[in-house]
């Protein structure tokens, strides 16, 4: 299966808990929920290797 029909269903997932945390808990925990799946996205991206954060951090660069 590829990948990429998995995002749809990703993007559900987030909008539901999004939904629910400005339902049921009001915009701090919109934001929050939101603020922490912009964390976790990133994350995931690191760990698969399709974002480097030396470019955008300012690392040390290697010669």
């Amino acid at each position: 299966m590829s990948e990429m029909r998995w995002w749809p269903a990703v993007g559900l997932g987030f909008g539901t808990a999004l939904g629910f945390a400005g339902a049921f808990g009001g915009f701090a925990a919109f934001v929050i929920v939101l603020v922490l799946g912009i964390v976790g996205f990133l994350v995931g991206r690191v760990l698969i290797g399709e974002l480097d954060l030396t470019e955008i951090l300012g690392g040390r660069r290697r010669s």
